[in-house]
């Protein structure tokens, strides 16, 4: 099953969130042996190591984990990291996080409106005049809040024909260098009508983000990725996050990433690991590694991103999906109740060979990352399950 073609790039799918749903499932870190994934850490994360050697077992070339608790850090790693070189997936590994970048870049605007640059309730229209119109579309009728909670009903650029085969078939591989910009993105999406009418339905939509980003560069003069720089990375010292521009590599260490393009199981495993991210934009370039991102989502739930009003915003839900209601929108932030009932705060995240996911409590003191350098049956909120559940 693939995530992505199912809702969109590094959205949740109701097929993978059902799965979820009903699945049965600061010391220094020290050396431990296993036969299966190669870990660190102090504590045994047994049903995690197990949800790895699964997903590997399903066909994916390697994943890495990394946890932080009360027991300490802990980080694992299983698989290949290079199917060539036979090389094995390493635990400290950067990788593309595609969607978690929303939360990154809502908290952003949420920080812009606690010092009064901009208010959840602006229409996009008084922001953007003139860019969201046509076949129905109106954004003097839609909210920041809409855009970043999904609301909208802006068309999901992820699904224009044209778009699509660019980025998630064959064709991916004639056109992995070209820079797409955001007018030109937002522009395919109105060239179709919108899912539903503001604040009536829920739509996962690439679009809303990237409407997002321009929203943070007109209201402070700078680009939305400056601003992640100097509010989030910087202070939060995150030395393995970026964001790319339209830089086509990894930095090291990184595995290589593989895709199918849209093919059917069996078919053939592409590498897709460099690429132009400007085609995801605001709403999916970033790269990052498990530890800053374990750092950046227990920092934000704690408190250390936002004031207490904007973290409440942040943190108030709507339902995705009556088939489940285990899984809610906040502002560029998912919340999931788990199976055993704990309730966890995060983001997945897909690109062309990379799956991703990051959660956390709603304390921030347990956290966790992971990513897999496939997109072959890669449900790694399976992982969650494993880490939270024991199941």
């Amino acid at each position: 099953m693939n995530l992505r073609r199912r809702l969109s790039v590094a959205a949740i799918s109701v097929t993978a969130l059902t799965t979820l749903a009903t699945a049965t499932a600061t010391a220094a870190p020290r050396q431990e042996h296993h036969p299966g994934p190669r870990a660190t850490g102090t504590a045994s994360h047994e049903a995690t190591r197990k949800a790895m050697d699964a997903l590997v077992a399903a066909g994916n070339p390697g994943v890495t984990a990394r946890v932080t608790d009360a027991g300490g850090p802990w980080k694992a790693a299983a698989g290949l990291g290079d199917i060539e070189r036979e090389t094995p997936r390493g635990a400290d590994d950067h990788y593309r996080v595609a969607s978690i970048t929303k939360t990154f870049v809502a908290t952003v605007v949420l920080q812009l409106e606690a010092e009064g640059k901009l208010d959840l309730d602006d229409t996009v229209g008084s922001w953007l005049p003139g860019v969201v119109e046509g076949n129905g579309h109106d954004g003097d009728r839609i909210t920041i809040r809409q855009l970043l909670n999904h609301s909208s009903g802006i068309y999901d650029v992820n699904t224009d024909p044209e778009y699509a085969r660019k980025i998630f078939t064959k064709d991916f591989l004639e056109h992995r260098y070209d820079t797409w910009t955001p007018a030109q993105m937002i522009a395919m999406a109105m060239r179709h009508e919108p899912h539903n009418a503001p604040g009536e339905g829920v739509l996962y939509s690439k679009t809303n983000f990237l409407l997002a980003g321009l929203i943070i560069e007109k209201a402070t003069g700078r680009a939305y990725g400056d601003e992640i720089r100097r509010r989030i990375i910087n202070p939060l010292h995150l030395r393995g996050t970026r964001v790319p521009g339209t830089a086509t590599t990894l930095p090291r260490p990184s595995a290589r990433g593989y895709d199918l393009l849209s093919g059917t199981p069996g078919s053939t495993l592409y590498d897709t690991t460099e690429l132009n991210p400007s085609y995801a934009g605001a709403a999916g370039e970033m790269i990052s590694n498990s530890a800053d991102l374990n750092r950046f989502y227990s920092a934000l739930l704690r408190g250390k991103l936002l004031p207490k009003r904007q973290l409440a915003e942040m943190t108030t839900t709507i339902p995705v999906h009556p088939d489940v209601p285990q899984v809610r929108f906040g502002l560029g932030l998912f919340s999931y109740q788990l199976s055993c009932g704990i309730t966890v705060w995060g983001h997945t995240g897909s690109a062309p060979g990379s799956s991703s996911v990051v959660v956390t409590t709603s304390d921030g003191r347990h956290t966790l990352a992971a990513n897999v350098n496939g997109d072959r049956n890669t449900y790694t909120l399976q992982l969650v399950e494993a880490e939270f559940c024991g199941a």
